[in-house]
């Protein structure tokens, strides 16, 4: 249930809307909003009587949720939520280009690569210091070593660095480093890691599992977002099919979708997703068509000798075609979207 306080709601009236949710035994979740606060009525168990709140002072209207994920949708926030990091914005508009190996390899190699993407249109360093392998015998990563790479970086570029956290034993660790927590395929539904991310100091982007559902995957961020970490990056990198011609199928429905459902941002990783050079930029033009806004790219300025998916990784000039391009779809859409977003607010 959310419920919506007047424009002219003064501080107590809402404090007293607080406490009258938390006396009946539920817990109660201010969202501010540009014009008006609402307050978010979780952790109930079945329906709640909407006239207990609809007499207050200062109350609105009271409107019922349907979707199983609160927080996450659009019947609690119809603004659309900006994750800022750095200089850039996720969401809001703006495309957001995310590039860099998959895995972090030396200082020489990490430095040489962002100075390639970052000349090219990157905002964000992208590399992995810890590598969830499906072989036991596959690079595994750098680890801390990896991660005072990134910041190495980050401090000579000036670029934010995004690397995944694998569980919790690293987490604290990624979290001092790292500018953009990951949470990858494998732990999406990893929901004790995911509560730690609720409680995290910094955004998170949350991939979408190899076979979940939308829902699944938006409960997921829900998990997150009950912790109070409200800056989350949904990233959607390919679910598994029966098809062979691609690692996995980039599903670019699930872009509009989520918008329609959730006010998080959504960027897309055609990289894992096509796991074949050939196919990422095709991809990338597809998904900001469809109104991806981000894109996360493999990256690597010899990807023949990479420790970690090399037959993905494009080379310098291939990433900066890619941004090219990616640009100019995203330049022909904006308005469009920009007039769709004015009718889905006013609705």
């Amino acid at each position: 249930m959310l419920i919506v306080m007047d424009q002219l709601a003064t501080a107590a009236e809402i404090d007293a809307v607080v406490g009258a949710i938390e006396a009946r035994g539920y817990t109660a979740r201010p969202i501010p909003g540009g014009q008006r606060v609402a307050i978010g009525v979780l952790h109930n168990h079945g329906a709640v009587d909407a006239s207990m709140f609809l007499g207050l002072e200062g109350v609105k209207e009271v409107i019922p949720v349907t979707r199983p994920f609160k927080l996450v949708s659009r019947e609690f926030q119809v603004e659309d939520t900006v994750v800022r990091v750095g200089d850039a914005e996720i969401g809001n508009g703006h495309l957001t280009i995310i590039a860099g190996p998959c895995a972090i390899e030396s200082d020489e190699q990490a430095l040489t690569i962002a100075r390639h993407v970052q000349k090219a249109g990157a905002q964000l360093f992208r590399g992995g210091a810890f590598k969830p392998r499906t072989s036991p015998y596959a690079f595994q990563g750098m680890g801390e070593e990896g991660l005072r790479i990134l910041a190495h970086v980050r401090e000579e570029t000036g670029m934010p660095v995004v690397t995944e956290a694998m569980d919790h034993e690293v987490f604290d660790l990624v979290e001092a480093y790292a500018d953009v927590i990951q949470i990858g395929a494998r732990n999406m539904q990893n929901f004790s890691l995911l509560r730690r991310a609720g409680r995290a100091g910094k955004p998170i982007l949350l991939k979408r599992g190899l076979s979940a559902t939308i829902e699944e995957w938006l409960m997921a961020a829900e998990y997150i977002m009950e912790g109070g970490n409200t800056q989350v990056i949904l990233c959607e990198r390919g679910v598994r099919t029966f098809a062979h011609h691609s690692r996995n199928t980039l599903d670019l429905s699930a872009i509009p979708v989520v918008q329609k459902e959730s006010h998080l941002p959504i960027i897309a990783d055609p990289s894992h997703a096509a796991g074949r050079r050939s196919q990422v930029i095709p991809l990338s033009r597809a998904a900001v068509a469809v109104g991806a806004q981000g894109l996360m790219v493999e990256v690597h300025h010899a990807p023949e000798t990479a420790l970690s998916d090399g037959a993905q990784s494009l080379y310098p000039d291939q990433f900066h075609e890619l941004c090219r391009q990616a640009h100019a779809i995203h330049g022909m859409f904006s308005p469009y979207r920009d007039h769709a977003a004015d009718i889905q607010r006013s609705a």
